[in-house]
């Protein structure tokens, strides 16, 4: 299909990027391509494989390989590893900086740019990433770069994860975001930026429905489609 009905979101972690995207897809009814996912679940597969994540040959074998799905479950997305739901062991901030560190990789990045490719479908795709604008889908008509400040993205972590039982620090969870955003931006593949003709919104003081809203009034005007 042609890419007139996609947007691609981009951004660093923490800026909402993950719940934006979900909402517009529901309210769109089109497919929903977490590319983030896809580093952590690798991330994961290595870890637990006991992979150095600095084996690029390996890594990108492994990513070739990955039984991966994404399953609605009603209220969000179940993301399958063959038949394990490991949702939740993905947003830790280990297989986070694991993620970060295996996508910095040429090989693995080349090993998943078909495959994020092809989630390319009728009748549209929200695209959630970090080079989908920039790299994976140059040619989309709406895209975003979702940012926000590096405090504010840390407490939106460290509830995140209050919430979910676990027990962290928010000035470690800043250190990490400072961290891995200096990895993103300066990786010499891909890194994290702005596509030229990205529409730049910083969420800091924004809520989701404004964000959400300022998003589907750009893509009724560029796309001339009813958002409502």
């Amino acid at each position: 299909m042609s890419v007139s009905n996609l947007i691609t979101i981009d951004g660093p972690s923490g800026s909402g990027k993950g719940t934006v995207c979900h909402i517009l897809a529901k309210k769109l009814k089109w497919h929903l391509l977490d590319s983030g996912a896809l580093y952590r679940i690798l991330a994961f597969a290595a870890l637990k494989k006991q992979i150095p994540l600095n084996n690029a040959d390996a890594l990108a074998a492994l990513a070739l390989t990955l039984d991966v799905s994404f399953v609605s479950n009603g209220s969000g997305v179940d993301t399958l590893l063959g038949d394990q739901n490991i949702g939740d062991q993905l947003r830790t901030e280990v297989v986070g900086q694991a993620a970060s560190e295996v996508a910095s990789i040429e090989q693995v990045r080349a090993a998943l740019l078909a495959r994020q490719q092809a989630f390319l479908q009728a009748p549209g795709l929200i695209a959630d990433g970090r080079d989908m604008g920039t790299v994976v889908f140059p040619d989309a008509p709406v895209k975003i770069f979702l940012d926000a400040s590096a405090e504010e993205r840390a407490q939106r972590r460290f509830n995140q994860l209050q919430d979910k039982g676990f027990n962290v620090s928010i000035a470690q969870i800043l250190s990490e975001i400072k961290e891995r955003d200096y990895r993103d931006r300066n990786r010499a593949v891909a890194p994290l930026r702005p596509a030229d003709d990205a529409f730049v919104i910083d969420s800091t003081s924004l809520t989701i429905d404004e964000v959400v809203e300022q998003i589907l009034n750009l893509t009724a005007l560029k796309l001339k489609i009813a958002t409502e």
